[in-house]
Protein backbone atom coordinates (compact mmCIF):
# COMPACT_ATOMS: atom_id res chain seq x y z
CA UNK A 1 0.00 0.00 0.00
CA UNK A 2 1.47 3.70 -0.67
CA UNK A 3 3.37 4.92 1.84
CA UNK A 4 1.83 8.20 1.44
CA UNK A 5 -2.02 6.79 3.40
CA UNK A 6 0.10 5.73 6.39
CA UNK A 7 -0.08 9.04 8.20
CA UNK A 8 -3.69 9.45 7.24
CA UNK A 9 -4.51 5.63 8.44
CA UNK A 10 -2.68 6.70 11.78
CA UNK A 11 -4.74 9.68 12.49
CA UNK A 12 -8.10 7.04 11.78
CA UNK A 13 -7.02 4.14 13.75
CA UNK A 14 -6.29 6.96 16.84
CA UNK A 15 -9.66 8.25 16.28
CA UNK A 16 -11.37 4.95 15.80
CA UNK A 17 -9.74 3.64 18.82
CA UNK A 18 -10.61 6.46 20.89
CA UNK A 19 -14.42 6.09 19.92
CA UNK A 20 -14.41 2.86 21.34
CA UNK A 21 -12.52 2.29 24.04
CA UNK A 22 -11.84 -0.95 25.49
CA UNK A 23 -13.51 0.06 28.81
CA UNK A 24 -15.65 3.07 29.14
CA UNK A 25 -14.18 5.91 30.61
CA UNK A 26 -16.17 9.01 32.04
CA UNK A 27 -15.79 11.38 29.40
CA UNK A 28 -16.79 8.89 26.53
CA UNK A 29 -19.93 7.42 28.77
CA UNK A 30 -21.33 11.18 28.95
CA UNK A 31 -20.56 11.62 25.66
CA UNK A 32 -22.82 8.01 24.51
CA UNK A 33 -25.08 8.10 27.11
CA UNK A 34 -25.78 11.35 28.42
CA UNK A 35 -26.13 11.49 32.50
CA UNK A 36 -27.04 7.66 33.70
CA UNK A 37 -28.57 6.51 36.83
CA UNK A 38 -26.01 6.30 39.61
CA UNK A 39 -26.47 2.92 40.15
CA UNK A 40 -25.59 2.09 36.47
CA UNK A 41 -21.65 0.59 36.24
CA UNK A 42 -18.74 0.05 33.83
CA UNK A 43 -19.43 -3.51 33.86
CA UNK A 44 -22.65 -3.00 32.48
CA UNK A 45 -21.42 -1.19 28.98
CA UNK A 46 -18.98 -3.73 28.67
CA UNK A 47 -21.05 -5.88 26.73
CA UNK A 48 -21.57 -3.48 24.20
CA UNK A 49 -18.27 -2.79 24.01
CA UNK A 50 -15.93 -5.93 23.81
CA UNK A 51 -17.95 -7.58 20.94
CA UNK A 52 -18.07 -4.82 18.78
CA UNK A 53 -14.53 -3.51 19.70
CA UNK A 54 -13.29 -7.00 19.27
CA UNK A 55 -13.77 -7.25 15.71
CA UNK A 56 -12.50 -3.87 15.48
CA UNK A 57 -9.35 -4.78 16.92
CA UNK A 58 -8.92 -7.73 14.24
CA UNK A 59 -8.27 -5.42 11.59
CA UNK A 60 -9.97 -4.30 8.05
CA UNK A 61 -8.38 -2.35 5.69
CA UNK A 62 -9.92 0.96 6.64
CA UNK A 63 -10.21 1.98 3.37
CA UNK A 64 -13.61 3.56 3.66
CA UNK A 65 -12.49 5.97 6.02
CA UNK A 66 -9.03 6.10 3.93
CA UNK A 67 -11.46 7.29 1.11
CA UNK A 68 -13.24 9.88 3.61
CA UNK A 69 -10.22 11.87 4.10
CA UNK A 70 -8.34 11.47 0.61
CA UNK A 71 -12.01 12.73 -0.49
CA UNK A 72 -12.43 15.74 2.33
CA UNK A 73 -8.36 16.75 1.22
CA UNK A 74 -9.03 16.48 -2.66
CA UNK A 75 -12.43 18.91 -1.78
CA UNK A 76 -10.19 21.31 -0.22
CA UNK A 77 -9.48 24.39 -1.92
CA UNK A 78 -8.36 26.93 1.67
CA UNK A 79 -7.32 24.82 4.80
CA UNK A 80 -6.78 21.15 4.01
CA UNK A 81 -5.47 20.78 7.74
CA UNK A 82 -9.28 21.72 9.25
CA UNK A 83 -10.38 19.63 6.53
CA UNK A 84 -8.52 16.53 7.35
CA UNK A 85 -8.96 16.98 11.10
CA UNK A 86 -12.86 17.31 10.42
CA UNK A 87 -12.92 14.06 8.14
CA UNK A 88 -10.86 11.80 10.53
CA UNK A 89 -13.47 12.91 13.53
CA UNK A 90 -16.35 11.73 11.41
CA UNK A 91 -14.34 8.57 10.25
CA UNK A 92 -15.82 6.32 13.06
CA UNK A 93 -19.35 7.10 11.45
CA UNK A 94 -18.07 4.80 8.65
CA UNK A 95 -16.30 2.07 10.26
CA UNK A 96 -18.61 1.55 13.14
CA UNK A 97 -21.35 1.15 10.30
CA UNK A 98 -19.13 -1.41 8.75
CA UNK A 99 -18.75 -3.03 11.80
CA UNK A 100 -21.87 -3.46 13.03
CA UNK A 101 -22.98 -4.62 9.15
CA UNK A 102 -20.70 -7.75 9.73
CA UNK A 103 -21.79 -9.02 13.14
CA UNK A 104 -25.45 -9.04 11.74
CA UNK A 105 -24.26 -9.97 8.09
CA UNK A 106 -22.76 -12.98 10.25
CA UNK A 107 -25.78 -13.67 11.98
CA UNK A 108 -28.16 -13.85 9.08
CA UNK A 109 -25.95 -15.89 7.30
CA UNK A 110 -24.84 -18.36 10.09
CA UNK A 111 -20.74 -17.47 9.14
CA UNK A 112 -18.74 -19.51 11.24
CA UNK A 113 -15.91 -16.72 10.71
CA UNK A 114 -14.92 -13.02 10.20
CA UNK A 115 -11.29 -12.22 10.25
CA UNK A 116 -10.11 -15.65 10.76
CA UNK A 117 -11.80 -16.01 14.16
CA UNK A 118 -15.37 -17.31 15.42
CA UNK A 119 -17.77 -14.82 14.10
CA UNK A 120 -19.43 -12.48 17.35
CA UNK A 121 -22.35 -14.38 18.03
CA UNK A 122 -20.56 -17.62 18.70
CA UNK A 123 -18.32 -15.98 20.83
CA UNK A 124 -20.37 -13.92 22.64
CA UNK A 125 -23.74 -15.46 22.70
CA UNK A 126 -26.82 -14.63 19.48
CA UNK A 127 -28.64 -12.24 21.94
CA UNK A 128 -25.42 -9.93 23.02
CA UNK A 129 -23.65 -9.80 19.56
CA UNK A 130 -27.44 -9.00 18.17
CA UNK A 131 -27.69 -6.17 20.53
CA UNK A 132 -24.23 -4.39 20.62
CA UNK A 133 -23.79 -4.44 16.59
CA UNK A 134 -27.30 -2.67 17.07
CA UNK A 135 -26.25 -0.37 19.23
CA UNK A 136 -22.83 0.41 17.27
CA UNK A 137 -24.96 1.78 14.86
CA UNK A 138 -26.29 4.13 17.01
CA UNK A 139 -22.87 5.04 18.46
CA UNK A 140 -20.99 5.83 15.59
CA UNK A 141 -23.17 8.98 15.58
CA UNK A 142 -21.65 10.17 19.16
CA UNK A 143 -18.93 11.31 16.76
CA UNK A 144 -21.14 14.38 14.96
CA UNK A 145 -22.04 15.36 18.54
CA UNK A 146 -18.11 15.48 19.48
CA UNK A 147 -17.08 17.79 16.26
CA UNK A 148 -20.01 20.52 16.68
CA UNK A 149 -19.93 22.12 19.69
CA UNK A 150 -23.89 23.27 21.06
CA UNK A 151 -25.02 25.49 18.63
CA UNK A 152 -22.11 25.68 16.11
CA UNK A 153 -22.99 24.56 12.68
CA UNK A 154 -26.64 23.09 13.65
CA UNK A 155 -26.98 23.27 9.86
CA UNK A 156 -24.39 21.09 9.01
CA UNK A 157 -24.81 18.91 11.90
CA UNK A 158 -28.70 17.88 10.94
CA UNK A 159 -27.40 17.72 6.81
CA UNK A 160 -24.89 14.92 7.89
CA UNK A 161 -27.16 13.09 10.60
CA UNK A 162 -29.88 13.15 7.90
CA UNK A 163 -27.26 11.92 5.41
CA UNK A 164 -26.36 8.79 7.73
CA UNK A 165 -30.06 8.20 8.11
CA UNK A 166 -30.68 7.77 4.28
CA UNK A 167 -27.61 5.71 3.75
CA UNK A 168 -28.63 3.68 6.93
CA UNK A 169 -31.79 2.62 5.27
CA UNK A 170 -30.33 2.47 1.94
CA UNK A 171 -27.53 -0.33 3.17
CA UNK A 172 -30.48 -2.22 4.72
CA UNK A 173 -32.63 -2.44 1.67
CA UNK A 174 -30.12 -4.11 -0.26
CA UNK A 175 -29.45 -6.46 2.84
CA UNK A 176 -33.21 -7.32 2.67
CA UNK A 177 -32.89 -7.66 -1.17
CA UNK A 178 -29.65 -10.03 -0.32
CA UNK A 179 -31.38 -11.87 1.57
CA UNK A 180 -34.48 -12.60 0.27
CA UNK A 181 -32.78 -14.32 -2.82
CA UNK A 182 -30.91 -16.64 -1.14
CA UNK A 183 -33.59 -17.37 1.43
CA UNK A 184 -35.89 -17.95 -2.10
CA UNK A 185 -34.30 -20.57 -4.40
CA UNK A 186 -36.97 -20.19 -7.06
CA UNK A 187 -35.98 -15.81 -7.26
CA UNK A 188 -34.13 -15.58 -9.93
CA UNK A 189 -33.27 -11.58 -10.21
CA UNK A 190 -31.22 -9.90 -13.07
CA UNK A 191 -27.85 -8.86 -13.27
CA UNK A 192 -29.16 -5.39 -13.22
CA UNK A 193 -31.62 -5.88 -10.31
CA UNK A 194 -28.16 -7.44 -8.37
CA UNK A 195 -25.83 -4.45 -9.43
CA UNK A 196 -28.82 -2.09 -7.84
CA UNK A 197 -28.52 -4.47 -4.38
CA UNK A 198 -25.00 -4.18 -4.07
CA UNK A 199 -24.93 -0.05 -4.64
CA UNK A 200 -27.10 -0.53 -1.83
CA UNK A 201 -25.63 -2.80 0.71
CA UNK A 202 -22.03 -2.13 -0.08
CA UNK A 203 -21.62 0.73 -1.92
CA UNK A 204 -23.44 2.92 -0.09
CA UNK A 205 -21.37 2.92 2.66
CA UNK A 206 -18.45 3.84 0.53
CA UNK A 207 -21.30 6.90 -1.21
CA UNK A 208 -20.93 7.83 2.80
CA UNK A 209 -17.61 8.23 2.63
CA UNK A 210 -17.58 10.69 0.13
CA UNK A 211 -20.41 12.80 0.96
CA UNK A 212 -18.94 12.86 4.56
CA UNK A 213 -15.40 13.76 2.70
CA UNK A 214 -17.07 16.64 0.67
CA UNK A 215 -19.13 18.01 3.64
CA UNK A 216 -15.91 18.05 5.84
CA UNK A 217 -14.38 20.33 3.47
CA UNK A 218 -17.64 22.42 2.48
CA UNK A 219 -18.36 21.13 -0.45
CA UNK A 220 -21.72 22.01 -2.43
CA UNK A 221 -24.69 19.95 -2.62
CA UNK A 222 -23.56 19.15 -6.57
CA UNK A 223 -20.11 17.82 -5.57
CA UNK A 224 -21.51 16.00 -2.80
CA UNK A 225 -24.25 14.17 -5.14
CA UNK A 226 -21.89 13.56 -7.71
CA UNK A 227 -18.73 12.47 -5.10
CA UNK A 228 -21.43 9.62 -3.60
CA UNK A 229 -22.91 7.96 -6.84
CA UNK A 230 -19.49 7.39 -8.05
CA UNK A 231 -18.18 6.36 -4.98
CA UNK A 232 -21.26 3.67 -4.50
CA UNK A 233 -20.33 2.56 -8.45
CA UNK A 234 -17.66 1.82 -6.73
CA UNK A 235 -18.09 -0.04 -3.58
CA UNK A 236 -20.22 -1.67 -5.75
CA UNK A 237 -17.28 -2.73 -7.96
CA UNK A 238 -15.58 -4.13 -4.77
CA UNK A 239 -18.51 -6.42 -3.64
CA UNK A 240 -18.44 -8.13 -7.35
CA UNK A 241 -14.87 -8.69 -6.89
CA UNK A 242 -15.66 -10.22 -3.30
CA UNK A 243 -18.17 -12.36 -5.38
CA UNK A 244 -15.58 -13.73 -7.62
CA UNK A 245 -12.80 -14.11 -4.77
CA UNK A 246 -15.25 -16.14 -3.07
CA UNK A 247 -15.48 -18.50 -5.95
CA UNK A 248 -11.84 -18.68 -6.64
CA UNK A 249 -8.74 -17.87 -3.88
CA UNK A 250 -11.71 -17.72 -1.05
CA UNK A 251 -12.14 -14.91 0.99
CA UNK A 252 -9.52 -14.56 4.12
CA UNK A 253 -11.02 -15.46 7.11
CA UNK A 254 -13.94 -17.46 4.84
CA UNK A 255 -13.48 -20.81 3.15
CA UNK A 256 -13.66 -21.16 -0.59
CA UNK A 257 -17.85 -21.40 -1.55
CA UNK A 258 -18.89 -20.42 1.54
CA UNK A 259 -21.47 -18.24 -0.53
CA UNK A 260 -22.85 -21.54 -2.73
CA UNK A 261 -23.91 -22.61 1.11
CA UNK A 262 -25.34 -20.21 1.80
CA UNK A 263 -27.35 -19.60 -1.69
CA UNK A 264 -26.48 -16.42 -2.74
CA UNK A 265 -27.24 -15.24 -5.92
CA UNK A 266 -23.78 -13.71 -6.63
CA UNK A 267 -23.14 -12.20 -10.04
CA UNK A 268 -21.47 -14.81 -11.48
CA UNK A 269 -24.71 -17.14 -10.70
CA UNK A 270 -26.72 -14.70 -12.22
CA UNK A 271 -24.75 -14.16 -14.97
CA UNK A 272 -24.92 -17.80 -15.69
CA UNK A 273 -28.49 -18.04 -15.59
CA UNK A 274 -28.89 -15.13 -18.10
CA UNK A 275 -26.32 -17.27 -20.49
CA UNK A 276 -27.84 -20.84 -20.29
CA UNK A 277 -31.66 -19.58 -19.53
CA UNK A 278 -33.05 -20.32 -16.07
CA UNK A 279 -35.11 -23.15 -17.26
CA UNK A 280 -32.19 -25.18 -18.51
CA UNK A 281 -30.76 -28.25 -17.69
CA UNK A 282 -27.30 -26.22 -17.08
CA UNK A 283 -29.00 -23.91 -14.59
CA UNK A 284 -31.04 -27.24 -12.94
CA UNK A 285 -27.74 -28.83 -12.50
CA UNK A 286 -26.21 -26.21 -10.88
CA UNK A 287 -29.31 -25.53 -8.42
CA UNK A 288 -29.11 -29.27 -7.77
CA UNK A 289 -25.41 -28.15 -6.71
CA UNK A 290 -26.70 -25.22 -4.12
CA UNK A 291 -28.93 -27.68 -2.73
CA UNK A 292 -27.29 -30.69 -2.27
CA UNK A 293 -24.13 -27.88 -0.27
CA UNK A 294 -26.70 -26.78 1.63
CA UNK A 295 -27.44 -29.38 3.22
CA UNK A 296 -23.78 -30.97 3.92
CA UNK A 297 -21.71 -28.26 4.16
CA UNK A 298 -18.86 -26.48 2.80
CA UNK A 299 -16.87 -29.76 2.74
CA UNK A 300 -19.51 -31.15 -0.04
CA UNK A 301 -18.59 -32.32 -3.44
CA UNK A 302 -21.44 -29.79 -4.90
CA UNK A 303 -19.30 -27.00 -3.78
CA UNK A 304 -16.37 -27.49 -6.43
CA UNK A 305 -18.56 -29.41 -8.63
CA UNK A 306 -20.68 -25.85 -8.87
CA UNK A 307 -17.63 -23.48 -9.13
CA UNK A 308 -16.35 -25.87 -11.90
CA UNK A 309 -19.99 -25.03 -13.79
CA UNK A 310 -19.39 -21.37 -13.49
CA UNK A 311 -15.92 -21.36 -14.55
CA UNK A 312 -16.18 -23.54 -17.53
CA UNK A 313 -19.29 -21.16 -19.01
CA UNK A 314 -16.49 -18.34 -18.46
CA UNK A 315 -19.04 -16.84 -15.90
CA UNK A 316 -16.71 -15.49 -13.26
CA UNK A 317 -14.63 -13.80 -15.51
CA UNK A 318 -17.60 -11.99 -16.60
CA UNK A 319 -17.98 -11.08 -13.10
CA UNK A 320 -14.77 -9.95 -12.84
CA UNK A 321 -14.32 -7.81 -15.99
CA UNK A 322 -17.51 -6.30 -14.88
CA UNK A 323 -16.14 -5.68 -11.09
CA UNK A 324 -13.07 -4.13 -12.17
CA UNK A 325 -14.73 -1.97 -14.87
CA UNK A 326 -17.05 -0.65 -12.16
CA UNK A 327 -13.74 0.41 -10.01
CA UNK A 328 -11.46 1.72 -13.35
CA UNK A 329 -14.97 3.90 -14.66
CA UNK A 330 -15.53 5.40 -10.98
CA UNK A 331 -11.64 6.25 -10.65
CA UNK A 332 -11.55 8.16 -13.98
CA UNK A 333 -14.78 10.06 -12.78
CA UNK A 334 -12.85 11.15 -9.57
CA UNK A 335 -9.91 12.57 -11.16
CA UNK A 336 -12.59 14.68 -13.19
CA UNK A 337 -14.55 15.99 -10.57
CA UNK A 338 -11.49 16.95 -8.58
CA UNK A 339 -9.34 18.34 -11.28
CA UNK A 340 -8.44 21.11 -9.37
CA UNK A 341 -6.89 18.96 -6.58
CA UNK A 342 -5.41 16.06 -8.61
CA UNK A 343 -2.97 14.77 -6.20
CA UNK A 344 -5.33 12.91 -3.46
CA UNK A 345 -7.90 12.16 -6.50
CA UNK A 346 -4.76 10.24 -7.88
CA UNK A 347 -4.28 8.91 -4.28
CA UNK A 348 -7.88 7.45 -4.47
CA UNK A 349 -7.44 6.08 -7.71
CA UNK A 350 -4.25 4.48 -6.06
CA UNK A 351 -6.14 2.94 -3.05
CA UNK A 352 -8.65 1.27 -4.84
CA UNK A 353 -6.46 -0.30 -7.65
CA UNK A 354 -4.01 -1.79 -5.09
CA UNK A 355 -7.13 -3.41 -3.54
CA UNK A 356 -8.06 -5.29 -6.60
CA UNK A 357 -6.15 -8.95 -6.32
CA UNK A 358 -3.84 -9.54 -8.52
CA UNK A 359 -4.16 -13.20 -8.24
CA UNK A 360 -8.13 -13.74 -9.67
Amino acid sequence: MNKEFEPYLALIEDEIRSSLPQAANEKWQKLVFGELYPSVKAEHIQPLLTPTRSLVDLGGKRWRPLLLVLTALACSKESSEDALKSACRLAPLVEFTHTASLIHDDIEDSSDSRRGKPAAYITYGLDTALNAASWLYFEATACIDSLFKEGENDALKAKIYSLYNMELRRLHLGQAMDIEWHRNKHSLPSPDEYLAMVQCKTGTLASLAAKLGCMASSGDDSLIKQAGAIAAKIGAGFQVIDDVINLTTGNPGKKRGDDIVEGKKSLPVLLFASKKGGSSKEFEELEQCFTKAAKEGIESESVEKAIALLEQSASIKEAKQTGVSLIEEGCNQYLKLFSENNHYALLIQDLFRSMVPKNI
